[in-house]
Order: C-alpha cells, then structure tokens, then sequence
C-alpha cells in the first residue's frame, strides 16, 4: 500500500486509530494520583479551613501526550516507508533479472545496480528463484538460477565491459535456463540503444513460459560517440554521432592527445537541430597531427567517447620521382599519374622539379619523407645512391616501379629486394606460347594478407626475379604461375619493394584497379620509420599481444587478463576476448576501436508482446524506514509521560529526602532503559568487544580497498578458503575480516590478503608503518597483483601498472630478499603436496622470503628456516579462484577454465595456512628417528 511518498507494509494495522477516541474517554476518566501530604500538628492546624479538591480526571495536556504515544505505535507497527522505493510485480514464479552491461551502460552504471538490486530483494521477499544475466559476459559465465542472496553477490562484482551487448546469445540462455518453468518474470534492464538482432532475441526470452514482462525505462544515454577519424591534406577530421532522440542543438568539446596522455589540439563537435551525424577539424599541421595517439569527446565517460590511433592514422610524407618529364597534354601516360591519384588521399605527397637524378634525390630526401617512389628508374649517380642507402638504411621505406630503365640497369642488390633477370618478360602475343597472368592470392604471411586479390587484373610483361631458397620470404603478391608480382625486403631498418610492373596502364592494368590503391596504403601504412608491427623476418605479425586496452569509463588502461591476443589477418571483432584498445608492443600497435564508421545510436524499442508489461524507472533506492524512529519517539514520549506523572503525585515537592529517593529512581529508571550495569563497564575500552571476538577464533583477514568490487571478490574468496580450510582440516576459522589497514588493529591475523589494485588510492606513509610492524612483529601479508597475463613469471623486471603500484608500496617497507618457491620448501608440504600455486590464473609463481640453505651433505626433506617468511607475492589472483557465493558455487571462472585449477588453488591456500600458522614444523621430522633411537624405541 502506498500513500505517496509513504506507503505501509502492513496498512491494516492503521484500523487501530479509530480505537484512539476510546483511549481518550478511558484517559479522561482516570483521575491522577493524588498528592501526598505530611501531618504534622501544626501544619493540619494551620491547613483546617482550607478546602482540598482531588481533579476528577486527566489534565487535557496529559490524555493529548498518551493519545500521541498511542498513535506512534500504531503507525509504526503498520511498518511505515518514506519515499518507498518502485516495486514491479514479478507474480509466483521465478524471476529473470537481464542487465546490459555493454559500453554504454557505463554512464549510469550504479543505477543500473540499484534497479537489479530492487527487483532481486523483491524477488527474495516472495521466496523465487532469480536468474541474473548479463549482455556483455563470456559465454560460459553461469546465469542461475541462484537463490536472492547469491544473485545479489553476483551482481555487486559485475562491471560495465567497453564492448557491444549480445543480447540475441544472452537471450537465447536465459531461455534455456527458464525451460520448462511456469509463470516467468522477464525484466530487462537495457542500455537503452538498439543493436543487431534485438527482434530475435526478444522473441527468443518471451516465448518460452514467461507470463510477465518488467521494462526498465531507458535513461542515461550517451551523449555522443566517435565512429571515425581522418588525417586528411587539410585537416584531421572527426565524426562523431548522437542518439537519434536527441533533436536539440548541442556543442561538445573534443580533444586530441599524444602518447604521454598531453592534450595538444581542441575542437568543437555542433549538433544541427534534428542532426545525429556531425564531422569537426582540427586545423593543425600534419606534423603535429601525426602525434596524435587519441581523441576523446570531453565529459563522456564511456568507450564510444574515445579512439585510438596507430601508424595508419598518421599522415606521411611521400617522395615520388620519376625520370620522364610529365607529358601535360597526355596525363594517363604519366609514370606518376596513377601513384598521385592513389596516394593523394592518405599521405603528403612532394615532387621533385627536375628530372636530374642527382639533384632531385638529395631535394626529396631533405624535405625528410618516410616513403619515396620511384617510377622506373634505372641506375642512379653514385652521390645520389649513397644518399638513398643511407636513409633507406636508417628506416625509410622505398617503394620502385618496374619498366625499359630498370630492366636494361645493372642490378643494384641494396635497393632492390631481390636479385632480376636481365631484361623482361612478355606474356601474350602473336610470339609468346604464353598468356597474360591474373594475379593470385595474396599470400598470409605478407602485408597485403586479408586483401581480396582483383579478379580483373591481368599482367601481360615483367622483370623476373632470380629464383632463391629465400624468394618466398620476400614475395608479397604472385601471379597464377607463381612468378612475383611484388617483393619486399628489409634493408637496416628501412624496407625496400619493387612492383615488377610499370606504374601506368602499359604492362598491366594493376594501376587502375582498386586493388592498386589498396596496395599502395598498405606499403604506406609500413613507412613508420621503426615503428613496423612485423615478425623478426620482417613480415606483419600474426597475433599481437593486447598493450593498452580502452576501459568502460572510456579510459587506457592495462589489459584485463581476460583479454587475448589480436589475430590481425581477418576482420577484428570487438569482444571480451579482444576489448578496444592497441594491440602490439613499445615496437609497434595497431589500434582496434569500438565503433565502425556506418555505426548509429539508435534508442531501443519496447518488445510488442500480448504480456502484461510492468514499467521500473533506474534510480537509486532512497526509500527510509520510518518504523525504529517512531518507535523511538514514542519511547521518549513515555519517558516524558512518566516524568508528568511523578510530578502531578508531587515527587518534586517533598522534601530533599524524598527527592533524593526520586532522583535515585529516575537513575535506575534510566539504567532499565539504557540495558543492564555491569560493574566492570568502567574497566573496557572502545574495541574491547572486537579483539576478544578477533582472538577467539583464527580469522582470515582481507585488506579493503575501497573498491566495492574488488572488496566483494576478497571477501568471497576468504569465505571460499574458510569453507575448503573447515573440510579439509581440524581448523574452523571464524568469519572474513576487512581490516581498513590505516585504523584496524592488525596484529589479531595470522596472515592478512592483499589485492594490489592501481585505481585504488595508494596507502599513507603511516598506513604503511603500520603494515611493516606487524611484518616485523610475525605477521605476514600475501600481495596479490591479479596480473599474470601481464607480468609473466618475470616479476622483477615486469612493467604492469599493478606490479608498478606493489613497487611503490614495497618502497617504505622493509622487504627481505625473495625468491619464488623452492621445490623443498616446506610450502610445498605443509599439508597437501604442491607443485606450483595457481589461483585464478596459473604460470606466476609465489614469492617468498628467501629460506636458509641446508648444511653440505645434509639430508633434510625440506627447506630450513627460521619462523615464516613475512610477506609472499602473486600475481595469479587467488582470492578470485577460492571465491564463492552464498551457495557454495565458484564465483569466477578460471582462465583458463580448468576445474582442477580451482582444487590446486584452494590446496595452496590450505598449505599456506598450515604454513602461517606452524611454522617450519615439517623440517624437523626428520629428526624423529634420532629422537626414538634416544628413547630407547
């Protein structure tokens, strides 16, 4: 029942106000206590004439008092709510919560939360079932059904991903999981944007058992988003789009920024009244633009709002020569007509004046290009090649063309990429037993791999290359019978190609296909000085490593371990697997952006179903429990109304003795009230109560981050190993603690878990102090930095932002000298036999402090030390392993997904426990045959 913005759990109770006017008769006839009077003699004497009256019933001010009193519990037993929260009806059988958690739900994320977290506690209220899924997870993530209080778990470590929903994937499971179920409760909490097969999907979840439909109403779209970038002659141009909905004019500001994250360009992106598309310049030299590492529209905190650049972005400056003067009246014969038309559009194109070779040259190479094309040109002066070495050497990129010049030149081996045949080779005519050549496909290995090879090209002459073992390495494009098309070869750290045609239409029609200009982007694209993404062969690698990957707030960071390398061959598709972001090394990136250039932001549309269909609007919960504050006043009022009638029977007249005896009362009065005395009160001390609960059972401790995730997920995971520790073991720890390591007393934890976490904030010096003390005085912390993928085994000389943020907290501590675990250490055996110690991930190995080295000669099973070591490093996640919810299920998957990895996880946990908490106790057993044989045994 709601009476907004108040509504009553249990409204019937509010019936007990029409007792209220009975309550008021009862009081009005009750008269007061009389007052009491001493008799001594004189004062009856003095008194004698005087008429006494007794008042025949309540003072009005007291019967308003109880009536007040009596109305406050009324209304407090009716359970009352200010500003109750939204309820949607969800009927009797089980509830399906679908979230989108994609990049544009980043924006309004903690909405999101606060809507699934309604509907799950109403859900909890009515005893069913939840099925909780969400639109931007991988596949095998579990969707339930789960019991209300482990879906709620669930939820509070899901995250917004920066990738597109796959709803009709999402749909199509939840449909599954709800099979065979009756009276299904469908709530959908989307990001508001439509996206590919949302008709599928929404057929898919409705048309199996469900009976209701709970539609949460979009809100917190994106403002805007970028789909493309061009680094034109001009200009770098942006485009950005905007929901469709959106019909008012708007400015956005957008920046562009290098490498160092420095913003060194601005632009405005205006929105036309009605516009959804919109293009912005900035309007800055070619130089600068070719800093560039991002854009990013300002205030937007989600994927869409930024884009990454690599080399292809970059403009360059292209060198073209030619030995034959332009012929103005015939153009299509040009040797450089074709190239310009080609390359025009992607990079800064400078020519040289004059056809002598030996002053052109050196003016092309002083105006610094990353790429020079020569049009058949056969041999050059010795000036002239001795410069064109030295900068092909030192990382340029020449680029020749085959014809009359070169076939008759001498061949010269440092620029060209493979040794020729003298002369040419004719293909076709009335003298040839040969035929023009179509050209093949391109092979995988090369630059032009992914290309579509041109079905209507036809070589008909060439130069040959001389056959080599290495001829395949350096062939990019071949015809039909095998002969190349185009070769390359590194030369220092320059890069040397040779198209075995002419650039014009003579030899071939390769000049005036589409295919011609595809090529030629590509071979610019590989002009980045040394900034090529190639194998040691100097072919494009294969699979690139992800470097920095775009987060759902729209921000660079390290990759997740979760994502997996790029495979650069076929056409990248955006997943958790492959996030946004810029995938290579320091060496070399390619960028993978979010949205596409034809992408649009169009609202999603409401499924058309025969269901009912309940509306919920994202909001947090701001609903307040009015049942304890009335309560509570009417606790005072009958405190008051005590007072009142103590000093209507005079309590407050008598004499000091008596009020005394009142006051001694009213004392006792108010220790019945406040709970009982207990003498030794005045002996604790605040926290008392939490150290003796600390040191009556063996606790395992987390340190809270401040991330409520990352604190939900270490709290999980110690409650996961408490499990598996009471199982296995005589030991049965208490509950988890998350110990605030700035105020929480530390030395009640054998060990205390760490996950290291660069966003959080980094720890005060005096927090720090504190965490040394207690390694110093036998406690140890277990680091956890939960980036294997990133770090590897080299964790010494890793550069991840986590391992970076472990550093600067070892910095103020005092660190003894680790190694990672020896195979005789007593780790190793402290319960279970343990050959490494994965955790959620496995491949990092666990840092301890380096252990004494037995004596030469000395059988020991194990390795000796003195006490354990005060501190262990991972970077394998354990608290993500052993995590689990309300249930007993895994939390989180392990990568890879290996069940036996999560058994392996929690026996390590075990043996570091058995290790905490016994020392080095095995290194001694094998003193036990030397102690019998003393005995007499």
């Amino acid at each position: 029942m709601s009476w907004l913005p108040l509504s009553f759990g249990f409204p019937a109770v509010l019936a007990g106000l029409v007792a209220l006017p009975v309550i008021w008769w009862l009081l009005r006839l009750t008269p007061p206590k009389p007052r009491s009077e001493l008799f001594p003699p004189l004062k009856i004497l003095a008194r004698v004439m005087r008429k006494e009256e007794t008042p025949h019933q309540s003072p009005w001010w007291l019967t308003l008092l109880r009536l007040i009193m009596a109305a406050l519990v009324i209304f407090a037993l009716a359970e009352p709510v200010f500003n109750p929260q939204e309820r949607a009806e969800t009927g009797s059988g089980p509830v399906a919560v679908v979230v989108d958690n994609g990049w544009a739900s980043a924006s309004g994320w903690d909405l999101r939360v606060a809507t699934a977290q309604r509907l799950i506690a109403d859900a909890n209220d009515a005893g069913q079932p939840v099925v909780l899924a969400f639109t931007a997870e991988p596949a095998a993530t579990e969707i339930g059904p789960f019991e209300a209080r482990a879906a709620m778990e669930r939820l509070a470590v899901a995250k917004p991903r920066p990738v597109p929903v796959d709803r009709p994937g999402t749909y199509a499971r939840v449909a599954t999981a709800l099979d065979g179920a009756e009276n299904v409760t469908i709530a959908i909490l989307s990001d508001g944007l439509r996206a590919e097969g949302d008709e599928t999907a929404f057929e898919a979840i409705l048309s199996r058992g469900a009976s209701r439909l709970v539609w949460a109403e979009p809100s917190n779209l994106p403002k805007a988003a970028l789909t493309a970038v061009d680094n034109t002659a001009t200009a770098f141009t942006l485009t950005a789009v905007r929901p469709s909905s959106d019909v008012a004019p708007m400015q956005l500001a957008a920046g562009a920024y290098d490498d160092r994250g420095r913003r060194i360009a601005d632009t405005v992106l205006s929105f036309a009244p009605g516009e959804s598309s919109t293009t912005a310049d900035v309007a800055v030299p070619f130089e600068l633009r070719n800093d560039f590492a991002s854009v990013s529209i300002d205030g937007e905190a989600q994927a869409g709002a930024i884009r990454v650049l690599d080399e292809s972005s970059k403009r360059r400056r292209v060198g073209l020569l030619s030995q034959s003067e332009a012929d103005q009246a015939q153009p299509l014969l040009s040797p450089l007509y074709y190239i310009r038309r080609a390359l025009e559009p992607y990079a800064d194109l400078v020519e040289s004046q004059t056809p002598d070779l030996a002053v052109a040259v050196p003016e092309l190479l002083a105006q610094k290009p990353a790429m020079v094309v020569m049009a058949d040109v056969g041999t050059l002066p010795d000036a002239a090649r001795e410069a064109l070495v030295e900068w092909v050497q030192g990382g340029g990129t020449l680029v020749r063309f085959a014809g009359s010049r070169l076939a008759a030149a001498e061949p010269d081996e440092e620029l060209l990429p493979v040794r020729l045949r003298a002369g040419e080779r004719a293909l076709g005519g009335a003298l040839s037993w040969t035929e023009p050549q179509p050209v093949s496909d391109f092979p995988a290995t090369g630059p032009f791999a992914g290309l579509t090879p041109p079905q209507d090209v036809s070589v008909s002459r060439q130069v040959l290359a001389e056959p080599s073992p290495d001829i395949v390495d350096h062939t990019w494009a071949n015809l039909a019978d095998g002969t190349p098309l185009v070769t390359g070869a590194t030369r220092g750290q320059g890069t040397v190609v040779l198209f075995h045609v002419t650039p014009e239409a003579t030899w071939s029609n390769l000049p005036i296909s589409g295919s011609f200009v595809e090529m030629l982007r590509r071979v610019v694209q590989l002009s980045r000085n040394q900034g090529q993404v190639e194998t040691a062969n100097g072919a494009p690698a294969t699979s690139l490593p992800p470097y920095r990957v775009i987060g759902a707030d729209g921000a660079l960071t390290t990759p997740d371990p979760e994502a997996r390398p790029l495979q650069p061959g076929a056409l990248p598709k955006i997943t958790v697997e492959n996030p946004p972001g810029l995938y290579g090394s320091e060496e070399g990136v390619v960028a993978l952006n979010l949205l596409p250039a034809t992408a649009t932001l169009d609202p999603i549309a409401r499924p058309s179903t025969t269901l009912p269909v309940g509306t919920v609007s994202y909001a947090l919960d701001e609903s307040r429990d009015l049942k304890g504050p009335l309560i509570a006043a009417a606790l005072a009022l009958m405190a008051l109304d005590t007072l009142a009638v103590m000093w209507i029977g005079g309590v407050f007249s008598r004499r000091r003795a008596g009020s005394m005896r009142a006051t001694a009362a009213l004392l006792a009065l108010a220790l019945v009230l406040g709970g009982t005395y207990d003498g030794r009160a005045q002996d604790e001390k605040p926290g008392d109560a939490e150290a003796i609960a600390s040191i009556s059972r063996t606790r395992l401790a987390y340190v809270l981050t401040g991330d409520p995730a990352i604190d939900a997920v270490s709290r999980a995971g110690m409650e996961g190993l408490r499990r598996f520790l009471t199982e296995k073991t005589a030991l049965e720890p208490g509950e988890p603690a998350g110990v605030d390591i700035s105020a929480d007393e530390l030395s009640f934890y054998p060990l205390i878990y760490w996950p290291v976490d660069p966003a959080t904030t980094m720890p005060t010096q005096a927090a720090i102090a504190r965490v040394d003390a207690y390694m110093q005085q036998g406690g140890t912390v277990l680091f956890d930095t939960r980036d294997q993928f990133e770090t590897g085994l080299d964790f010494a000389n890793s550069t991840s932002a986590a391992t970076q943020r472990l550093r600067d907290i070892l910095g103020n501590l005092n660190v003894p000298a680790l190694e990672p675990v020896p195979e005789d250490h007593v780790l190793t055996k402290s319960f279970f036999i343990m050959k490494e110690f994965p955790g959620r991930y496995a491949g990092s190995p666990l840092w301890v402090e380096v252990s004494t080295p037995a004596q030469p000669g000395e059988d020991r099973p194990v390795r000796v030390g003195d006490g354990v070591s005060p501190i262990m490093i991972t970077a394998n996640d354990f608290a993500g392993a052993w995590a689990v919810d309300e249930s007993g299920q895994p939390l989180l998957p392990t990568v890879p997904s290996d069940p036996m990895q999560r058994v392996y996880a929690l026996r390590g946990g075990v043996n570091i426990m058995m290790y905490m908490l016994t020392g080095n106790y095995k290194s001694d057993q094998v003193h036990v045959p030397i102690l019998l044989e003393r005995l007499g045994q």
